[in-house]
Formats: C-alpha cells, structure tokens, sequence
C-alpha cells in the first residue's frame, strides 16, 4: 500500500491512535507494550526513523517520541480510518437542533454551528458563497494543549473572520471530487503556525443557488472517524431542509 510495508502501516496506525489519546510524542516502548505489534522496541525504533524518512512521522523538539505528521494522518484517513455509523440518537438530535429554524436561513446555519460545536467538541463552522461566515464552539479549542500556543490561537481566531479564505475552500469543492475535505497542518492552510491544526468540511447546495460548507476545526489530532459522518450528515441534513423549504 503506498510505498509502507504491512509492518509500517501497522506502526503508523498504533502510533497516530496512541498520539490521538494522550498528546504526546509516542516511544517505541510504549508501542510494543501496548500494541502487540510482535517486534522488539529496537525494531519498532528502525521503523519508525524510516517512516520519518519517508514524511509519515514527524520528531518534535521536546521528546525523542515521534508523532504523526499531515502525511502520516492523511495516509490513516484514505486507507486506515473506518468511519463509525452515526447512531438514530444523534440523527434526530442533529434534526431537532436545526428543524425549526428551516425558514431562516441565518438561524438555520448559526443553530447549525452550534449543534456540531456542542457534539464535536470542537470549533464548528459554516461558510456560503454569499459572504456568510458562522461559527460556534471557541472556548472548545482551549481545552486542547495546541491551542494553548497563543501564535495558534491568535492566528485562527484571526482567520475566523477571513471570509476569503473559507470561501477559497468552498471554491476547492468545485473543482475536486471529494464529499469530504481534509486540511491538514501548514500545506494545506498554507501558514506554517497552522501546522498544529486540522479541520473536516462537507459541502452543501440549497434550492436558491446558495452553496456552502459545513466542517470543524481543531488539532490533527481529532478522531476523523467519528468527525467525519457528523460533518456529512449535517451536510446532508441542511442541504434536505434548504431545498424542501424552497418547494
């Protein structure tokens, strides 16, 4: 798969779900005692520099630990990830929270914002083509040590009111062929004090030439596999209830 060897991706996954629980740079040590991954600690240490090599996992400056890096994470979600079933429960909360607002649109996408905030415990966002900027959920991010950088935090909370840029993602589904966008770290915010971030966007059309986005922001280490169907059913969701009120 790719250019990794079967040992490789297994390593790759233990250390991107460790890395995903605690936050910190993840050892060998901790892998073979915790992951079962049938090799010695000097074995998984050889592995790991490799995967570093190739661009997979990342050396911080503070632990001889490796975390995972953009590539390493967008290699989980293409090929690891296997995204959980939303259950009945959180399909009619997500329905109760926006329902009554369907014939407005600025409440419907501002209750929108603040249901994924609330069920994500992230940053939420919704962005359309004319202009319109919601989000929910800022006091959310500083519960995660990333954002506890001020550099970090000043930058996106920033970048919130920078309609151009969401817009620019808004104009990225246009042209790729993905229900699902990824952005992840300094390539894909194009500023390297991003690179601590990543964020999940689905898009969505209403039935009077309006388009949208809908997504969370958040450390790259967020678990995509739950993220993922709530951005999509939302998605979906306010895309059903635009178009029927426009019947």
């Amino acid at each position: 798969m790719n250019d990794l060897t079967q040992r490789q991706i297994d390593i790759l996954r233990a250390v991107i779900l460790e890395y995903n629980e605690t936050g910190e740079a993840v050892g060998s040590e901790v892998l073979e005692k915790k992951y079962k991954l049938g090799v010695s600690p000097a074995t998984i240490r050889n592995e790991m520099a490799e995967l570093s090599k190739k661009g997979y996992l990342t050396k911080t400056h503070f632990s001889s630990g490796r975390i995972p890096s953009a590539k390493g994470y967008r290699f989980y979600i293409q090929n690891l990830m296997k995204k959980r079933e939303l259950s009945t429960f959180d399909e009619v909360a997500y329905k109760n929270s926006i329902w009554d607002e369907r014939n407005n649109r600025h409440r419907l996408m501002t209750h929108a914002a603040k249901a994924l905030a609330q069920r994500t415990g992230l940053l939420s966002l919704v962005a359309t083509n004319y202009g319109d900027v919601y989000y929910a959920g800022v006091a959310n991010l500083l519960d995660k040590n990333e954002f506890l950088n001020l550099d970090v935090s000043k930058n996106l909370f920033t970048l919130l009111d920078e309609t151009f840029f969401w817009e620019s993602i808004l104009k990225r589904f246009v042209t790729v062929e993905e229900d699902v966008m990824y952005i992840l770290g300094e390539e894909d915010f194009h500023n390297p004090v991003f690179e601590p971030c990543a964020s999940v966007f689905a898009s969505f059309e209403g039935g009077d030439e309006i388009r949208g986005i809908v997504g969370v922001v958040g450390p790259k280490r967020m678990y995509y596999e739950v993220i993922t169907p709530q951005v999509e059913h939302l998605s979906n969701l306010i895309e059903d209830i635009m178009r029927e009120s426009t019947k």
